[in-house]
């Protein structure tokens, strides 16, 4: 549900596993294009898609008879996607987050949207995660992810139905962790793009990733999660993948912000949704609620939504007070 360039990603997955794919998308050029020319023009131009990929504007014609119902929506915009879409849900399908980020306004996460709005338990809502970059996978590259879901052979099952010789899929039952990883490295990437567009080099890169990644384990362990989660792939992984390639767009958006665009200009210019943008905001919320710091995520907040030059919240990054604490957390 949603056409995006991971979405139409993921639907490629399943489809490379074995599996039957509708892919809904919104817009009738976009349909029309997937279905005719089995390419998705508007996100991964030059990708080809597998002819029996069918795509279509019918939401009840995309979960007919579905056994997993993959939501790729932006997370801001999930309450309200799912709320019209929950009359039509197969019953006792498992439905599984693609999104990263963290709701605005009420700081969940985006399994507990779906548990709240779906009225399901939680062994039905799983959550997909890793270093995915859309164009590497979607050309077949190695790459890797993590399923997540409180009921193992939910898991499984949805290991099972996106593994393919170019892929590997792990299990978990660590949603929080999992999906945490996945929100943060978001608001992470921004800020390794910032210091990449004011022109600090790798030293710089490196210190904002390990000390990102532990913000992230601490608010996970906060919020009850597995610190190892936050080693693997769903964790070290997909932030590395997200901090470190141009084709990542939250730090293409940071970048962009720190040669000296303003936030609405980089919005203007900027195709698809960069998560880590509003799910910032949330982020800090929820850390707050938590009593848990995570200065590098209050500095990002500050240059987006407090007009804090870059460079100022650069030197107070830095410059803070050390307080002690465990090497590596």
């Amino acid at each position: 549900m949603g056409a995006g360039s991971w979405g139409t990603t993921f639907a490629k997955l399943l489809h490379d596993a074995g599996g039957e794919v509708t892919l809904w998308a919104r817009r009738p050029g976009l349909v029309e294009a997937i279905n005719e020319r089995h390419e998705n023009t508007d996100y991964l131009p030059g990708a080809p898609l597998p002819e029996p990929i069918r795509a279509t504007l019918d939401p009840a014609e995309a979960l007919d008879g579905a056994d997993f119902v993959a939501l790729a929506v932006p997370a801001q915009t999930l309450r309200d996607n799912l709320s019209a879409w929950v009359p039509l849900l197969p019953p006792g399908a498992v439905l599984v987050s693609l999104m990263k980020g963290v709701e605005l306004g009420t700081t969940r996460r985006m399994s507990e949207v779906i548990r709240e709005v779906a009225d399901v338990p939680e062994e039905r809502v799983a959550v997909f995660s890793g270093p995915n970059l859309a164009r590497e996978i979607v050309m077949g590259e190695p790459s890797a992810a993590v399923a997540a879901c409180v009921d193992e052979g939910a898991a499984r099952q949805l290991q099972a139905a996106t593994m393919t010789p170019y892929f590997r899929v792990y299990t978990s039952t660590d949603v929080i962790g999992v999906e945490l990883g996945g929100a943060i490295k978001n608001v992470v990437a921004l800020c390794v793009g910032m210091s990449v567009g004011l022109g600090f080099g790798s030293n710089t890169q490196a210190v904002l990733m390990t000390r990102g990644l532990a913000e992230t384990a601490r608010l996970g362990m906060a919020l009850g999660a597995d610190e190892h989660t936050f080693a693997g792939l769903a964790g070290m992984g997909d932030l590395t993948a997200s901090c470190v390639s141009p084709l990542a767009r939250n730090r293409t958006f940071g970048e962009n912000l720190g040669r000296g665009m303003t936030l609405e200009q980089v919005i203007a210019v900027t195709k698809q949704t960069a998560e880590g943008v509003k799910s910032s905001e949330a982020v800090l919320e929820l850390a707050r609620k938590h009593s848990v710091e995570m200065p590098i995520t209050e500095a990002v907040v500050s240059v987006l939504y407090h007009g804090t030059p870059i460079k100022e919240a650069a030197i107070s990054l830095i410059s803070r007070s050390p307080k002690p604490e465990r090497y590596g957390v």
